[in-house]
């Protein structure tokens, strides 16, 4: 869908990487990033009937890409064991607490096998409310469902066809490390959870089982990477430097620790942000920007906005176009047109003060988020620009709309009350919507894997515990699900930090940017 947009401009072009000018965007209706042009100059041709979207002086930037996520888990609140005193060793620690069970297994789970469709709407939402385009970390699936963010683990690009990009939440041994090395060789990107746990713990063998296997490669995206230890991050030679996504909420909420970013980056290893999971991280990687500043400061890392801005635009894109066949995280011709407009009251004093203002930003302050040309979420004037069919939504008394499909008419919108009351009726009573969706599935007899077949995920965990195989009959009189929290950094939020998790009052500090 061919579209124009008109603001300031914040490219992020390798040519001028820090260039903010006034300017247009154009996006082509193959959903690819046709020109961007300066005032005053020539614009391409063929876009005379395209929408035009005038944003003013508010920014108009690559859409922010979440390259570590578990997306499945992201209806439940911050989840801290209240009997844990000390930090986790790693992450085969903490899914064995007394709580994690019944906070975490059970209601995830609850919800994923009785309304998947309307969970993965909210999730979605609460992603686009901070200006996410793009997201790692998607349940598998027994047929399409409604997607409207871009699956960073299929890759698709903007022909339709898919670049092959590994996954695994589950520590790998040699062998299929050496197989996966052997695809990377040939194309594939390899996206590896990694080292997740504290430094000197066995967590840390996975990175050098990595290297032993020949997978540290450009094409290597090694999550979290925290047990590693700055010399272990020499076996990366910088000549075949990859990516490691950084998540410091999560890091410091478990771990009392992070990753060492600089080892990483003194080797040339791109970094990146994920904002994680719901029971131990942000909603959204505009806050885990923040999370990111905070640490930096705490660490001596002296990282500027301009880099922390880069950990979610350029940096992850860079990373996925080495087994990706388009540009993304930059707003260059033939890129990916998945952006962001990010609101300003005027233009800023200086190009410093760009990036200041990019990182400190809100929820309140996303005013446009399109995803492969199509505007998925916005300031409500600005999305009945485009013909697509979207739902009203209020965020802090503005008027805004969002477009994903109804799965049962995907010429529709899907209203918020819809897909929230689905789950809401299972908050109410776990037992009676278990009773459902396995009647449901008794009932239909055709293929799994047909567009009319009841939709099956499967979450993933770091572990490949007991999450992967529960009978929630067996335990529907106990299963407990939490109320919906909100899609945005609120009150409730900030309050459930203090006093839980091992940062040493480090994840406070987050509060001081939503004053």
């Amino acid at each position: 869908m061919a579209l124009i947009l008109s603001g300031q401009c914040v490219p992020c072009d390798t040519d001028d990487p820090k260039a903010v000018f006034r300017g247009r965007v154009f996006v082509s209706d193959t959903g690819l990033v046709e020109a961007v042009v300066k005032e005053g100059n020539a614009s391409p041709v063929g876009f005379q009937s395209a929408p035009q979207m005038d944003v003013g002086e508010s920014y108009i930037v690559p859409g922010l890409i979440d390259l570590h996520n578990h997306i499945g888990y992201n209806a439940l609140p911050l989840w801290a064991e209240p009997t844990r005193k000390t930090p986790y060793a790693h992450h085969d620690s903490w899914p064995g607490a007394p709580s994690y069970q019944s906070s975490i297994s059970w209601p995830a789970n609850t919800l994923v096998e009785t309304e998947p469709e309307a969970l993965l709407a909210y999730v979605q939402l609460r992603a686009l409310v901070g200006g996410t385009t793009a997201i790692q970390g998607w349940p598998n699936a027994n047929r399409k469902f409604v997607q409207v963010l871009r699956n960073i683990d299929d890759g698709p690009d903007a022909t339709g066809s898919s670049s092959l990009v590994l996954t695994s939440t589950l520590t790998l041994q040699p062998l299929e490390l050496a197989k996966r090395a052997q695809a990377q060789k040939n194309g594939s990107g390899f996206i590896y959870h990694c080292g997740e746990g504290t430094s000197g713990s066995l967590v840390e063998r996975e990175f050098i089982n990595a290297a032993n296997a020949g997978c540290l490669r450009k094409n290597f995206i090694g999550i979290h990477c925290n047990a590693v230890r700055a010399d272990e991050w020499k076996r990366w030679a910088k000549d075949q430097a990859g990516a490691v996504v950084w998540s410091p909420f999560s890091n410091y909420w478990l771990y009392g620790s992070t990753t060492d970013i600089k080892a990483a980056q003194d080797q040339g290893v791109l970094v990146c942000i994920g904002s994680d999971w719901g029971p131990s991280g942000t909603k959204n990687v505009q806050a885990e920007l923040k999370v990111a500043k905070l640490a930096s400061a705490r660490l001596g890392l002296g990282l500027s906005d301009f880099d922390l801005f880069k950990m979610v635009t350029t940096n992850p894109g860079d990373a996925l176009q080495r087994s990706w066949n388009n540009s993304t995280g930059r707003l260059v011709a033939g890129a990916l047109a998945d952006i962001t407009v990010i609101r300003a009251k005027s233009k800023a004093a200086s190009n410093n003060a760009v990036w200041t203002h990019l990182v400190r930003s809100t929820e309140a302050d996303i005013a446009l988020v399109v995803v492969g040309g199509i505007g998925r979420y916005g300031d409500a004037t600005l999305m009945q620009k485009q013909n697509v069919p979207s739902a009203k939504f209020k965020l802090k008394g503005k008027n805004f709309r969002f477009s994903i499909p109804n799965p049962q008419n995907q010429q529709k919108a899907w209203e918020l009350s819809e897909f929230t009351g689905l789950l809401n009726a299972v908050i109410a009573n776990p037992k009676a919507a278990i009773t459902k969706a396995e009647g449901r599935m008794r009932a239909y007899a055709g293929r799994m894997d047909a567009p009319e077949a009841p939709l099956v995920l499967a979450l993933d965990m770091p572990t490949g515990g007991a999450d992967l195989a529960i009978n929630l009959k067996k335990h529907a009189d106990k299963i407990v699900v939490p109320p919906l929290a909100s899609l945005m950094h609120d009150k409730a939020f900030f309050d459930s930090i203090k006093g839980r998790g091992f940062h040493d009052k480090l994840l406070d500090g987050l509060k001081g940017f939503y004053a």
